[in-house]
């Protein structure tokens, strides 16, 4: 027997299931969407046979293939939206760098000295004495643009763009005493609250790319555009795995490493954050999902989302409710994520896998709960002269992270 789903997008076939990725225009997120839900409903059906006993290898088959395919439309799915309202910004006014309109002068300048280093005095600052280029803002704007698009935690998180060299945050216990007294009764001493105080020290990250003299000699190239494009990408990378489970040597402390038993569940002056166990050795369930989101106070329960890397959301498209309801739903509107339980879910792919002891989930207000540092501005160093013919260009951000308030956040562990 053969199963078909929506314009080859899900296909069955013995002896092996096979899935083939969805057909739709990327300019058509609409379509899309409707691939994602049909994907979701054929996973269901395949899941359901497999939870009756009606189970073999080509069904089990089947249903991790789809279950992978709807991971990947989600994915595509949100980058056809980036990609059109990326084109809707440029078309709304071209020559727009970050949130500032170009300026034809400056751009001309900037590419003179990238090829040639022939401007003599910096596009922002006129101090210039260590031989480095300090990026413009518009530049730097562009960069740190991008990488929230491409950092979730970032994205969720608070930032705040500090000029010196770090940050001092005061905490106070409110441990104020009281106590009813009579009318002629002694008035004792009551307690008083305690102060302390976290720094956030940025540490600095840093790209090297290379560009031969003949590659910078060509006009054709768009040295801001393929520059940024490098530094994007690898900085995303070191900031996404350093804002989750970084030791804070020369970089953020990682959020995961504030976890009770973690290595810094002792820093924060508020303790650490919660955890909640899954309820089953090694494994999900719909039970320790909905004690993980009710352990949260509902002060914080109105923003705050779900957070697991691709193979733990796989995961929880299979969990069903006590009436035999999936767990798991497919946005239905454009732009909006899924949900479990009706918690939006955000993918990040550096939380742990499901297995025995690990992290597999947050649950919380990311923005409330961590805090993220950038030193404003951006260095580019020219070098002509280390490698010849090549021209690097040494770019370096300082970005720090930590812990703000861990009371809006708990931790999904899984069951030893």
């Amino acid at each position: 027997m053969t199963m078909h789903i929506a314009q080859g997008s899900l296909a069955l076939a013995r002896p092996r299931a096979v899935i083939t990725m969805p057909r739709a225009d990327a300019s058509n997120p609409a379509a899309m969407l409707a691939e994602i839900k049909a994907a979701f409903e054929e996973f269901k059906k395949a899941n359901d046979d497999s939870l009756k006993g009606k189970a073999d290898v080509i069904v089990a088959e089947k249903v991790e293939r789809i279950n992978s395919a709807i991971g990947d439309m989600e994915k595509n799915f949100q980058k056809a939206l980036d990609d059109l309202n990326a084109k809707l910004a440029s078309a709304s006014g071209a020559g727009v760098i970050g949130d500032l309109p170009g300026d034809p002068e400056y751009i001309k300048d900037f590419k003179a000295h990238m090829r040639r280093g022939d401007v003599s005095a910096a596009m922002q600052k006129s101090a210039d004495a260590d031989g480095g280029y300090l990026a413009p803002i518009e530049w730097d704007r562009t960069i740190t643009g991008k990488l929230k698009v491409i950092s979730p935690i970032r994205r969720n998180s608070r930032v705040i763009s500090i000029s010196t060299a770090g940050f001092k945050k005061l905490f106070t216990d409110r441990a104020v005493g009281s106590g009813w007294v009579g009318e002629t009764a002694s008035r004792p001493a009551t307690s008083t609250p305690a102060l302390a105080m976290l720094d956030f020290i940025p540490g600095e990250i840093y790209a090297n790319p290379a560009i031969s003299q003949g590659m910078l000699d060509d006009s054709a190239i768009d040295l801001e555009v393929w520059l940024a494009d490098e530094v994007d990408t690898e900085f995303a990378r070191q900031e996404g795995i350093a804002f989750a489970g970084g030791d804070g040597t020369n970089k953020p402390y990682g959020i995961l490493t504030y976890v009770t038993g973690a290595a810094n569940a002792a820093k924060h002056p508020w303790g650490a954050i919660g955890v909640k166990n899954s309820g089953a050795a090694a494994a999900l369930t719909a039970d320790g999902f909905i004690d993980l989101f009710y352990d949260l106070p509902g002060e914080y329960s109105a923003n705050a989302k779900l957070y697991a890397n691709r193979l733990t959301i796989g995961g929880m498209r299979k969990l069903k409710d006590g009436q035999n309801n999936y767990l798991w739903q497919p946005s239905y509107a454009l732009g909006q994520p899924s949900t479990l339980g009706g918690v939006p879910i955000v993918e990040v792919a550096d939380m742990p896998n499901v297995a025995a002891g690990n992290i597999a989930a947050l649950y919380g207000d990311m923005e409330a709960t961590y805090l993220v540092i950038d030193r404003v501005g951006i260095r580019v160093l020219r070098d002509p002269f280390t490698n010849k013919p090549f021209v690097h260009f040494y770019t370096t951000k300082r970005v720090g992270g930590g812990v703000y308030n861990p009371e809006p956040m708990r931790a999904l562990k899984i069951s030893a």
